[in-house]
């Protein structure tokens, strides 16, 4: 029988979401910050995963809705960063972990520049399968819905043009840039479409795992294609390909995946970012 963690909740335990709808305080290292999505009501929406560092409650937190290019500066924080803030269970969303801040809330305490001192905080969470989490959501709903997995084998890093946003998609961007607000010193701004989309492929370390395919929301995946704007997309993929694949996976790291499922379809799970500190 395993020994349970003093820094991480027990493994075999649900997450359970708080009843009491009221706010509460919460000390965080900011692990995940997904590319942004339209909103009709924020122009665009951010998701951040973090670890809950209270005594006795830490576990994997899910921050949404941020907008995060219309938070003040010193409310701005960046992955890494351990930050204080309020913010209330998601009732329209049954994911334990899910969580809606009080983005005004927000004030930072420090930022962890080393995978030196980032590990002591993220390897306590870096546990179970790919495999055994897929079976728990599909047998056990809701199940949990973010972890820290440790690839067996990364087997390829696939890349293709990013086909635009969705009618849907769009239509939520014009709704927002074309609405007034009296607080604003500039014209609203459309978020851009990204020039393109990737996904991961790998097996875990379950026994009869057969592979996973997984898309790659991190932000900072969209913010290197801005630098590539001169390359063409052959040259452009294969500069994404180098980071992602060649570099970040390289034999020489432990690379780990946040990985993190859909509130509609929650058997579908996309890495959300990598940990990828020397071996």
């Amino acid at each position: 029988m395993t020994q349970p963690s003093l820094f991480a909740p027990d493994p075999d335990q649900a997450p359970v979401k708080p009843v009491d709808p009221g706010a509460e305080q919460m000390r965080l290292l900011i692990t995940v910050k997904a590319a942004p999505n339209p909103s009709a009501t924020y122009g665009e929406t951010v998701c951040v995963a973090a670890l809950r560092l209270d005594l006795g409650k830490e576990g994997w937190v899910r921050l949404y809705p941020i907008n995060y290019r219309e938070l003040d500066q010193p409310n701005k924080f960046k992955k890494y960063d351990i930050i204080t803030l309020d913010a209330r269970p998601t009732r329209t969303d049954r994911r334990p972990e899910s969580w809606r801040p009080l983005v005004a809330t927000v004030t930072k305490q420090s930022h962890l520049p080393t995978w030196k001192r980032r590990l002591p905080y993220v390897r306590e969470h870096i546990r179970g399968t790919m495999c055994g989490l897929l079976e728990k959501v599909r047998t056990r709903p809701p199940g949990q819905s973010l972890a820290a997995i440790r690839p067996r084998e990364v087997t390829g890093f696939d890349i293709e043009p990013h086909p635009g946003w969705t009618p849907d998609e769009q239509a939520k961007i014009e709704t927002y840039v074309s609405q007034l607000d009296l607080f604003e010193s500039a014209p609203r701004t459309a978020l851009q479409a990204p020039r393109f989309k990737a996904w991961y492929r790998y097996r875990c370390h379950e026994a009869r795992c057969s592979g996973h395919r997984q898309g790659l929301l991190d932000w900072e995946l969209v913010a290197l294609q801005r630098k590539l704007t001169s390359l063409d997309d052959r040259e452009a993929m294969e500069a994404l390909r180098q980071r992602w694949l060649s570099e970040i996976c390289a034999p020489s790291n432990d690379v780990v995946f946040y990985v993190g499922n859909q509130a509609k379809r929650e058997h579908v799970f996309s890495v959300l970012g990598v940990f990828y500190p020397r071996r």
